[in-house]
């Protein structure tokens, strides 16, 4: 008797049912992580050991993959497991729309410097929290504060001209310069060159 060798793209192996709106899900994620790598379902079967067949069946919500076949699928586009139930854990999105002139301002003041900033924007979710800020730097006797914190750092200089310190470097900012950097070494502005600076900045990291 031929042992019964059962491959994770088979539906007798652990595939089942699955509460409506979960397949659709993990099927749309899926598709999505395979198009940003640019694989056709073919590509992704062939890294993943499954079935073209099988690949389609779970982009189209048609079955409800079991972990056998969701971790191999994972491991072929290279992400956690939990990355395919992203979308399936919350009923509900948010989105934030600002238009122009509005925002929620606030002044900070820290060891005697003083800015303004307008906050543009604040989004959490289970995996990750962003903002968007607009500031605008005085020249001052105080310096302005110095950072250290995760995730990223993204700032856009709209006018003026200062000096930003990131770590051992300091960098020059006039008007249409940009700024990316990680958070985890110490960083902020150290000059105002010019009466006022303006600059956007944004700020994500992983929700811990």
């Amino acid at each position: 008797m031929t042992k019964d060798r059962r491959r994770p793209d088979l539906p007798n192996a652990g595939e089942g049912t699955a509460p409506a709106e979960i397949d659709p899900a993990i099927g749309a994620t899926l598709r999505e992580l395979r198009e940003v790598r640019e694989l056709t379902a073919r590509e992704l079967a062939d890294r993943a050991g499954i079935s073209a067949a099988m690949i389609s069946r779970v982009e189209t919500g048609q079955v409800s993959p079991s972990i056998a076949t969701l971790t191999a699928l994972g491991r072929a586009l290279g992400v956690p497991l939990v990355s395919l139930f992203r979308d399936t854990s919350t009923g509900h999105t948010d989105y934030t729309h600002v238009r122009n002139g509005e925002g929620l301002k606030s002044t900070r003041i820290v060891n005697g410097h003083e800015h303004e900033f307008i906050n543009l924007a604040f989004h959490t979710r289970r995996d990750l929290q962003f903002e968007a800020r607009r500031v605008t730097l005085v020249r001052q006797a105080a310096r302005p504060p110095a950072y250290i914190g995760h995730g990223v750092v993204f700032i856009y200089a709209l006018a003026g001209e200062a000096v930003y310190r990131y770590g051992p470097r300091e960098l020059t900012l006039s008007p249409g310069d940009s700024l990316s950097l990680d958070a985890e070494l110490s960083h902020g502005f150290t000059q105002v060159v010019t009466p006022r600076f303006e600059f956007l900045t944004l700020q994500a990291e992983r929700r811990r």
